[in-house]
């Protein structure tokens, strides 16, 4: 059964289809303790959730300790439930042979279940990961930020759009259940673009919450003839949500749920 499909299973069974990023934002942690923080969190949300999106980045900037922190709350959710899938929000990508470097750090050593991946070189920044038997990647496509327009905007001779051109060439070099799209809520024309092309890809979805994106839109111009293929993503909303002395552990689990069933009413 390959990621995407096991991706499917899961929000048909937990019937959610929010993706909560664990982004430790150091100016915004209620604690100090990072691990302890993720552990509330997911504590509070595992059971109304599909999937966590650690971003390696805030970890990263933490240092040996930031990595050992994020190595321990893969490890307590892969304890915690096999019915969540961790995406490992890395967006890796080179020539051939660091690309096979990056692919076994984040699927043996990491043990993500998706990572993203970066797919400005070419072939050679994608293929690798694709040689992970039950693994899966969401390239990065149309991103939600403003500054993605400067390049992924661009027209090529053709009349394509680059983030249209990397989405048609990703298509033809991999099957359906290993390979899926970063589009950013922010763009919901071109999430509909992309899902009317690719039926059956999957997307991951940022920027709602903090970024803006409509909830709605998205989800209109997401889902497929299933009414499903997506993940919405969200993370400030969620894990820094809480005011004031709120436990911000009951605060996310109060905004997943209140996500999970937007989407859900937005479905019916």
């Amino acid at each position: 059964m390959g990621i995407f499909h096991k991706l499917k299973s899961i929000i048909d069974k937990k019937k959610s289809f929010v993706c909560v990023g664990l982004d430790p934002h150091k100016d915004y942690l209620p604690i100090s303790d990072v691990l302890e923080f993720n552990k509330i969190i997911i504590d509070s949300t595992i059971d109304v959730v599909s999937a966590y999106k650690p971003q390696f980045a805030f970890y990263e900037s933490l240092g040996l300790e930031g990595l050992k922190q994020l190595k321990l709350t893969i490890e307590y959710i892969k304890n915690t439930s096999d019915d969540v899938l961790i995406i490992g929000d890395a967006k890796r990508g080179d020539i051939d042979s660091t690309s096979a470097a990056y692919a076994n750090s984040l699927f043996n050593y990491w043990e993500l279940d998706i990572a993203t991946v970066n797919p400005y070189m070419g072939r050679d920044s994608i293929l690798p990961f694709l040689e992970y038997e039950n693994k899966g990647i969401y390239v990065i496509c149309r991103t939600s930020n403003m500054g993605g327009k400067d390049l992924q905007e661009l027209k090529l001779d053709s009349g394509e759009k680059i983030f249209e051109k990397v989405a048609e060439y990703c298509d033809e070099i991999s099957i359906e259940d290993n390979l899926g799209y970063v589009i950013g809520a922010t763009y919901p024309n071109e999430i509909k673009s992309l899902r009317q092309k690719y039926p059956f890809r999957s997307f991951l979805i940022p920027g709602i919450g903090k970024q803006g994106g409509d909830l709605k839109n998205s989800v209109d111009s997401a889902k497929d003839f299933d009414n499903t293929g997506f993940l919405i993503n969200a993370s400030r909303s969620i894990i820094f949500s809480a005011k004031n002395n709120e436990d911000f552990g009951s605060s996310a689990r109060k905004e997943s749920i209140k996500l999970r069933d937007n989407i859900n009413n937005l479905l019916i």
